[in-house]
């Protein structure tokens, strides 16, 4: 992994627990996926949301409606979860985001959480 990606790394920490400590816990997902573009480009980051993400298929590009939810400087995904506990299939999705865009680095946040720093969840692929 290289510095770039843990440097957007620390940049996302931060913004979640500003948004974290602002907003508290129990909202919809879209709240803080709004909050987080927020913060993160006033870091100076540059931050697009529900990104489509295709699969293609033996050549065949699937028209599925994937999105990620946050992608920064095009290199770490976010996807940002509201719920009671993490389940096994929140992890697999960001695996296969990553797998698929070919990237490394991505962060599971869930903010519906008594403590934030146990909701941000790093997720790597082929490292």
């Amino acid at each position: 992994m290289d510095k770039i990606e843990n440097s957007i790394s620390y940049d996302i920490r931060g913004a979640a627990f500003k948004v974290y400590s602002k907003l508290g816990p129990g909202l919809f997902e879209s709240v803080y996926e709004t909050a987080m573009i927020y913060e993160l480009k006033k870091k100076g980051r540059k931050v697009r949301s529900q990104v489509e993400l295709p699969v293609i298929y033996e050549e065949e590009k699937l028209e599925l409606g994937f999105r990620l939810d946050l992608l920064v400087d095009e290199l770490v995904i976010i996807e940002i979860k509201s719920v009671e506990a993490l389940a096994p299939v929140h992890y697999k999705q960001l695996l296969t985001y990553l797998r698929l865009t070919g990237l490394k680095l991505g962060l599971l946040i869930n903010f519906n959480t008594d403590e934030i720093e146990k909701g941000i969840i790093r997720i790597v692929n082929n490292l």
